[in-house]
């Protein structure tokens, strides 16, 4: 018997590496070491850069966007949505990412569909600036049905440890300044689909200009660049990344007691993609904003004093924003309000 005959494609696997190599060497970095591929470990030279480096690490996945993804056929940008759910994470706490792991396995290998898949990763760090230095592909037969796939990610970043955003400097009075999102980026996409399944898949529907299925496939934004731009030259006390939990359970993680927040979910508008998911899925408000991010994928924590040249900055960058709350006393009563 053969490992083909047992459902395993070494030379398939092989022409996916073929196949991604160019992709992935536009991830490079200068500090990427060997020249990032084929290693049996990806090597990151850290010397000279940081004086006091703390490594931040995060890893997530995208959960059932996939099966969204595996119903239009369209592969090639789930793997920025990999990407963004892990380096937005790190860059809460003021890290740059450095360096990015994938890990993808499927029951069969579809050479076409992984190549666009890893594509999209390669894509994703491209935006980040972090290097994709390393990953596994693996084919599991009998492990997952024909045509199904899964991913993960994993990113390592650094801060110079004086910079470490932590939370510990948000004040009363601080001002939340939400950044928009792309869309519904990773999150809520199990409602999503019995929302779509409901109101009978209707994917080609326009909303404003764009169909619903490119609404939801919409790629998670990333926020590195523009937001590590502004760490250089702006107070900043803290930040969050909108997944999941959204604006319930993730702003308030980095305010610490006894402070809460008062969010206005009036201050920006709720986006086309998100209205129509309400509408036809019945969806309360409190349900929603405990599932999506309704608008917002990523929110600083500045005082009031702040406010006028960090905004400036955010409209140079062309990032949409708007105050959405405030930070207050709680006083042991409920720690955060919205509306």
């Amino acid at each position: 018997m053969t490992y083909r005959e047992a459902g395993v494609d070494i030379d398939a696997g092989n022409e996916v590496v073929e196949r991604i190599k160019p992709a992935i060497r536009r991830t490079m970095r200068a500090e990427v070491l060997g020249g990032g591929i084929g290693g049996f470990g990806g090597l990151f030279d850290l010397s000279g850069k940081y004086r006091e480096p703390v490594l931040v690490s995060g890893t997530d996945g995208v959960g059932t966007k996939l099966l969204l993804a595996k119903q239009l056929d369209r592969h090639d940008s789930i793997g920025i949505d990999l990407v963004a759910m892990c380096v937005n994470d790190v860059l809460v706490q003021g890290a740059e990412p450095l360096f990015f792991l994938d890990y993808f396995a499927t029951g069969k290998l579809d050479v076409n569909t992984t190549v666009d898949v890893v594509g999209g990763i390669a894509r994703g760090c491209e935006i980040a600036g972090c290097a994709l230095i390393g990953g596994e592909t693996a084919e599991m037969p009998d492990m997952y049905p024909p045509g199904e796939y899964d991913l993960a990610g994993f990113t390592v970043g650094a801060v110079e440890k004086a910079r470490l955003i932590d939370g510990s400097q948000v004040r009363e009075g601080d001002v939340l300044v939400g950044l928009a999102s792309s869309g519904p980026h990773s999150n809520g996409y199990s409602l999503v689909r019995r929302i779509l399944a409901r109101a009978g898949n209707p994917l080609d529907l326009d909303l404003g200009g764009v169909s619903l299925a490119d609404a939801l496939m919409e790629p998670t934004r990333i926020y590195v660049k523009p937001v590590l731009e502004l760490l250089a030259s702006h107070d900043i006390h803290a930040m969050a990344h909108v997944t999941g939990g959204a604006l319930v359970e993730k702003i308030i993680r980095v305010v610490p007691a006894p402070l809460g927040l008062e969010i206005d979910p009036t201050a920006w508008p709720l986006p086309p993609v998100f209205d129509w998911l309400q509408r036809e899925g019945a969806v309360v408000d409190s349900e929603m904003w405990r599932t999506f991010n309704c608008g917002i994928g990523f929110v600083l924590f500045a005082a009031q004093d702040q406010l006028a040249a960090l905004e400036a900055d955010l409209d140079r960058l062309a990032m949409p924003h708007w105050r959405i709350g405030q930070v207050v006393k709680a006083d042991g009563a409920e720690r955060l309000k919205i509306g």
